[in-house]
């Protein structure tokens, strides 16, 4: 990745198929995820994820970004039109390769992150959406990473490789 890209836009859901919301800013909480969201995990409170063991969190789970520009591409290209949050992912970007972040230290404004693995798209979000999704987002679905250092993300905030 050179130079730097933005966060458009930010979204959560307060449970695994509840609509996505929208917000202003955000607060991610390194190991936990973003306060608010679906796979927020904390000792007071149990994640809305089924985990493989009760003492097991997987990594990948802090954040989901996705390409504001594959979001456009598969508009065009397959005639899927996603709604404001559909693609279920947390953080809309502009201007970043996410997939050439896979197993590198970025920056999400003032949040320290680490690419875990591709956010590949699954049934799931193909049967809340529609038919072809799956198919059309196929190594563009995003980017799954890991919160390193809490902070805020804010639309706007810039998204930065780590040396």
């Amino acid at each position: 990745m050179t130079g730097s890209g933005t966060v458009e836009r930010i979204f959560t859901a307060p449970e695994a198929e509840a609509e996505m919301e929208e917000r202003t800013d955000v607060e991610a909480v390194a190991g936990r995820g973003l306060r608010g969201d679906r796979y927020f995990a904390g000792n007071e409170t149990r994640t809305f994820v089924e985990w493989e063991s009760d003492e097991e969190r997987h990594d990948g789970y802090d954040l989901t970004l996705i390409e504001r520009e594959a979001v456009t591409a598969i508009e065009r290209e397959a005639g899927i039109e996603l709604e404001p949050g559909e693609h279920r992912r947390n953080v809309e970007t502009r201007d970043v390769a996410l997939n050439h972040l896979v197993g590198q230290r970025f920056r999400v404004g003032d949040v320290v992150c680490r690419g875990d693995r591709l956010c590949e798209p699954c049934s799931h979000l193909q049967r809340l959406t529609q038919d072809g999704v799956l198919q059309a987002l196929v190594h563009r679905g995003g980017l799954r990473a890991d919160v390193l250092e809490d902070g805020t993300i804010r639309p706007g905030d810039v998204v930065e490789l780590l040396e």
